[in-house]
C-alpha cells in the first residue's frame, strides 16, 4: 500500500509527498528529515491523505497534486485561504 499526502507545516506552508508508511513520514517531518527544507516549519500535521496499490500510482497522485495551485490545494483539504 503507498500513500499520497499533504502535510501542513506550522508556518502555514503546504508539503505534498509520497509514502508506504504514512505515521513514519509525518513523524519525520516533525523531527526535521522529511525533507530538508521543512526543518525550521515543524510542526507540521497531515492534513490530507489518499490511498493507491502501488507505488507508482501514489506517485502520479503526487505529481498531479504538486501542479495545484496553493489554492487548490487549500480547497482540496478543505480549507479556505486565511
Amino acid at each position: 500500500m503507498s500513500f499520497t499526502y499533504i502535510v501542513a507545516c506550522a508556518d502555514g506552508t503546504l508539503y505534498t509527498g509520497w509514502t508506504n508508511d504514512l505515521d513514519k513520514r509525518v513523524k519525520a517531518h516533525n523531527d526535521g528529515k522529511g525533507a530538508k527544507y521543512t526543518k525550521c516549519r515543524r510542526p507540521v500535521s497531515l492534513a490530507y491523505f489518499e490511498r493507491y496499490e502501488t507505488k507508482e500510482q501514489a506517485m502520479h497522485r503526487e505529481y498531479e497534486i504538486k501542479r495545484l495551485s496553493r489554492k487548490e490545494k487549500l480547497k482540496l483539504i478543505g480549507k479556505s485561504e486565511e
